[in-house]
């Protein structure tokens, strides 16, 4: 996204128009779903644990996310999964080791894959009893969970698997299809992994070798450069955009105190997740629908059906844009702010200088008080030697009358 538009007091020249090309520019990333570094959202990350959770619960029901917004407002965490964007790039390996492996004949390499299939599904059945059990994270026995549920925030078990779920689609960067070459790199940095991991399994080096090895097999899931589809992009951008506004200075000032009443960044992004989750449903619908159509009166009425959804995209991208100009101009504020903070520092930087200054009248006192004691200790340095000079005589004297 092109740098803030701003005049020469460092406002916006013109918000219509500044609002204007945030929508389009939003547009265009989403609609592309390609990667793009740049001060719309910041530079590309993970999501964090917070936006993650809220954009999993668009796939939830209505009771889930009541539970989630309550723990969110107490302070509950979930459990994290190791980074929920690396667990979508796993739950994505899995699903392609597993189609692949179904679709190869019998054979050596289908062993392997099968193999390879089996070892990332362990990964994920890892991660899943870590978030479905945590002990520290929900409550255990009777009274606990009673108390939980009278609070509205306890989530059944159920309700948790299904959230995993949820999470194993976090919005992020996907990679793309490998060519036969990066496709033989992948097996054999597969087998070595896992070859890797069985010689060493017995021995003290077990556990290194294992870290080894799940890094080897991690290069098979690294991000790509682009989004699965245009509903990700978007899902992922406003998630980037809470974390930006979330995780602002000048957002957590007393300056946007009434702006933070106002806006319920939460529950924003948890709307724009639902509506856009249930977007990319019912298209997907429509889509199997028309394929399924065999006459022109059933596609006539799908495409009427598609053209009514249509103003919903763009309700969307709005939305995200209207986060997107919080974004840019809280990045304006913050600049307004160090230079403010700047300002503020030089005149303190001024003061202690003009005190230390001041200070000039008693630094010269005080150097000539100093020079006085010095020359009172110079005139006892000669009396000290006077008295010296009458004690030696005294003591020779009384040493002849010893004699």
């Amino acid at each position: 996204m092109a740098e803030s538009t701003a005049g020469r007091n460092g406002r916006p020249d013109d918000p219509v128009a500044r609002r204007a090309e945030i929508t389009a520019q939003v547009r265009a990333w989403c609609e592309s779903a390609h990667v793009v570094d740049g001060p719309l959202a910041g530079p590309a990350a993970e999501l964090s644990q917070d936006a993650a959770v809220l954009i999993a619960a668009g796939h939830l029901d209505l009771e889930t996310r009541q539970v989630l917004t309550n723990r969110r407002r107490l302070g509950r965490r979930l459990p994290d999964a190791g980074g929920y964007g690396q667990l979508r790039r796993l739950a994505d390996e899995f699903s392609r080791a597993d189609v692949k492996a179904r679709q190869m004949r019998p054979g050596a390499m289908q062993v392997l894959a099968s193999y390879r299939a089996g070892e990332v599904e362990r990964r994920l059945l890892t991660a899943r009893a870590h978030f479905v059990h945590s002990p520290s994270h929900y409550a255990n026995g009777v009274r606990a969970i009673r108390r939980d549920r009278r609070d509205g925030v306890h989530l059944e078990p159920m309700q948790r698997e299904v959230l995993f779920d949820a999470l194993t689609r976090t919005p992020g960067p996907v990679s793309d299809r490998r060519g036969p070459t990066d496709q033989a790199t992948v097996a054999a940095l597969s087998a070595t992994a896992e070859r890797l991991a069985g010689l060493a399994q017995r021995t003290p080096w077990g556990a290194t070798a294992r870290k080894a090895a799940d890094a080897l097999a991690g290069a098979t899931a690294e991000p790509g450069d682009r989004f699965a589809d245009r509903f990700d992009a978007l899902l992922y951008l406003a998630g980037r955009l809470y974390d930006r506004i979330d995780g602002s200075a000048a957002w957590r000032s007393d300056h946007f105190a009434v702006q933070r009443m106002q806006l319920d960044l939460a529950d924003e992004l948890m709307q724009i997740a639902v509506d856009t989750i249930a977007l990319r449903g019912l298209e997907g619908e429509l889509a199997a629908a028309m394929r399924s159509a065999h006459d022109d009166s059933s596609r006539d009425q799908i495409l009427a059906r598609r053209r009514a959804l249509a103003p919903v995209w763009g309700q969307l991208v709005e939305r995200v844009a209207a986060l997107a100009r919080i974004g840019d101009l809280l990045g304006e504020a913050e600049r307004q702010l160090q230079s403010i903070a700047a300002v503020q520092r030089t005149m303190s930087l001024d003061s202690r200088i003009d005190d230390l200054v001041a200070r000039a009248g008693n630094r010269e006192l005080s150097t000539a008080n100093t020079h006085n004691v010095g020359d009172q200790m110079g005139s006892v340095d000669e009396l000290m030697l006077g008295y010296q000079a009458l004690m030696h005589g005294d003591i020779l004297a009384l040493q002849s009358r010893l004699r």
